[in-house]
């Protein structure tokens, strides 16, 4: 989760909108009803875990409007005040491919501070509050990114076009141009963040009236628009591929400086598609919430006094109750409310993305009200559950793996290629889903096998005694989409090949595969095919489909896991499992 740590005049304009004192205990039990965990605070500073569903939360300035009507009851502002302004800003229709969704926005008179330390500072958080809106709403800039800039430098009106990369233009940290292509190779940002521009011949840039660059989104600003100490008036820009990110992305923004007392103006924006519109939209949203949702969640029924005042606590703003005069005569679903039933009408900010579902308002509701609050009920429903088809086979596979003495373990489906392929000598099973901002190279991809997780466990329990028999039934990723496979390994003398087989035909046998009635071949393997010691390791086929492999792990293999113990081990298909072989009590 995203940490967040408010120091000297920043926390000064949380305690001047919020009224919080410096005691931790108070900054715990306050913060920690609206999804907020504070790690530290003291006299100067106090550090915040945010977490990430709340991205509205991200910089001193959102959190202190967020606190303001949830810690003092003061009233609920979803409105964000924007004035009309005389800026225009024109996207070429080349955008459309590129980088469609540009929008913008002017500031005007932001306080930044009265001493130099206090201004170095907003610059610091401004910077700061940007690249956590990067992380948690831009998804490292490909969904949305955000450009800041000094308005006082710029010659409106604004244009967005595409160049080729040998276009130059002086990026932000420089003193001299540099061509597109240079930036992606060279600049420190261009490097991290060219991957977003793959396969692109050409590239967006921001020009003003003069013709000089504002931005190369999503990688650098212009050098010539850099805020200073001196800047109290900024237009922004967002661009991306992400509507609800790139609008919230911009209003937060917008919010965080109108909190320092800044005036937001509207910007004329005519799109690729030659669509005028005005940005940004400072309107709430409105959003039904089922009154019989409400209450088969939180178990009680409520007053419209009780609601109002909830959700004033988060924000929003409570419209009315309604009879529904336009939805399904009979419901299915509980996100739906009857004709003839309640629902109720309530407005929440725009920058509230993490408003998806009628749901989020119900806990919006039950967290303005307080979890504590909220009493003790039974629930009124009376819906029987049943497991899902799958899950039988999943509690079937498992009583017969735990029947073979083995004992089930949990892993992360996080893993890196090495492992993955290159230590199993095994190739990969389509295509590799891989992450873009690992944080460790040890977690860089999700997982394709679960029999390199166990080796890993094995591995990292080896100075405890023999035998280990363990077993996996997990998630993997096959082409971008989730399948399930089961796995054991056995670090033990004296079994080996054998040992894995009987395993395995001992899972075949209680999942109901009747040699009689279904070709079970054990194929051998050549031992660059896998992690098998040669003569050692077999494919199992089921009516000529594999479904697995088994056998002894080359001591090689086992070496690279630092195992120096013999291991045999096993792993199914599950999905193909369930597909060949019937259940035999259905």
């Amino acid at each position: 989760m995203p940490t967040v740590t408010f120091e000297h005049q920043t926390l000064h304009i949380i305690q001047l909108n919020a009224n919080i004192t410096h005691d931790p205990a108070l900054w715990e039990e306050k913060l920690d009803k609206i999804g907020c965990v504070v790690e530290e605070c003291d006299d100067t500073t106090v550090e915040i875990e945010v977490f990430p569903d709340r991205p509205d939360l991200l910089s001193a300035e959102t959190m202190a409007y967020a606190t303001r009507t949830f810690l003092h009851g003061t009233p609920a502002e979803p409105t964000l005040p924007v004035n009309a302004g005389p800026i225009t800003m024109s996207v070429d229709p080349s955008l459309e491919d590129v980088r469609p969704i540009i929008y913008g926005a002017v500031v005007r008179g932001v306080d930044t501070g009265h001493t130099s330390e206090a201004r170095d500072q907003f610059i610091q958080g401004l910077m700061d509050h940007q690249e956590k809106l990067h992380f948690a709403l831009g998804r490292g800039r490909k969904r949305s990114s955000i450009g800041v800039h000094d308005l006082s430098k710029l010659k409106p009106p604004f244009r967005v076009k595409t160049v080729d990369s040998s276009y130059k233009f002086t990026p932000l940290a420089m003193d001299e141009e540099m061509s597109i292509s240079d930036i992606l190779s060279k600049h420190p940002k261009g490097v991290d963040y060219a991957h977003l521009l793959d396969g692109f011949e050409k590239f967006p840039v921001i020009l003003d009236a003069s013709g000089d660059v504002l931005s190369f989104p999503p990688i650098i600003n212009g050098a010539h628009t850099t805020v200073t100490e001196e800047t109290t008036d900024f237009f922004i820009d967002v661009t991306g591929w992400d509507e609800k990110a790139c609008e919230a992305s911009l209003l937060l923004v917008c919010l965080s400086m109108a909190v320092r007392g800044g005036t937001i103006e509207s910007i004329e924006l005519t799109d690729y598609n030659g669509e005028v519109s005005i940005f940004p939209n400072g309107s709430p949203q409105t959003h039904k919430l089922p009154k019989s949702l409400l209450e088969n969640v939180l178990g009680r029924e409520f007053s419209d006094a009780e609601i109002s005042q909830a959700i004033n606590r988060m924000g929003g703003r409570f419209i009315r109750r309604r009879v529904v005069t336009d939805g399904p005569l009979v419901s299915e679903r509980w996100a739906d409310a009857e004709v003839g039933s309640d629902e109720y009408l309530i407005e929440m900010p725009r920058w509230r993305s993490d408003i998806l579902h009628p749901v989020d308002l119900v806990e919006e509701v039950a967290t303005g009200i307080g979890f504590e609050d909220l009493g003790v009920a039974n629930s009124m429903q009376t819906i029987a559950g049943k497991p899902l088809t799958k899950m039988t086979l999943h509690r079937r596979i498992r009583e017969s793996l735990q029947g073979c003495g083995l004992q089930q373990i949990q892993s992360l489906t996080l893993s890196n290629e090495d492992d993955q392929f290159t230590k199993m000598r095994q190739k990969s099973n389509g295509d590799v889903t891989e992450l873009h901002n690992p944080i460790t190279i040890e977690h860089t991809i999700m997982r394709q096998y679960i029999l390199p997780s166990l080796l890993r466990l094995l591995a990292a329990n080896r100075h405890h005694e023999l035998p280990q028999r363990v077993y996996e039934l997990g998630t993997v990723v096959h082409d971008h989409n989730n399948n399930d496979r089961v796995a054991w390994g056995c670090a033990e003398v004296g079994t080996g090949f054998t040992g894995a087989k009987g395993i395995a035909q001992a899972l075949l046998r209680d999942l109901g595969a009747d040699p009689e009635e279904f070709e079970i071949v054990y194929k051998p393997i050549k031992s660059e095919d896998g992690p098998w010691l040669e003569g050692r390791g077999a494919d199992i086929l089921i009516n000529g489909q594999k479904v697995g492999s088994c056998g002894e792990i080359d001591p090689a293999i086992a070496d690279l896991f630092e195992l120096r113990v013999p291991i045999q081990a096993g792993e199914f298909d599950v999905g193909l499992l369930g597909k060949l072989i019937p259940d035999p009590v259905h």
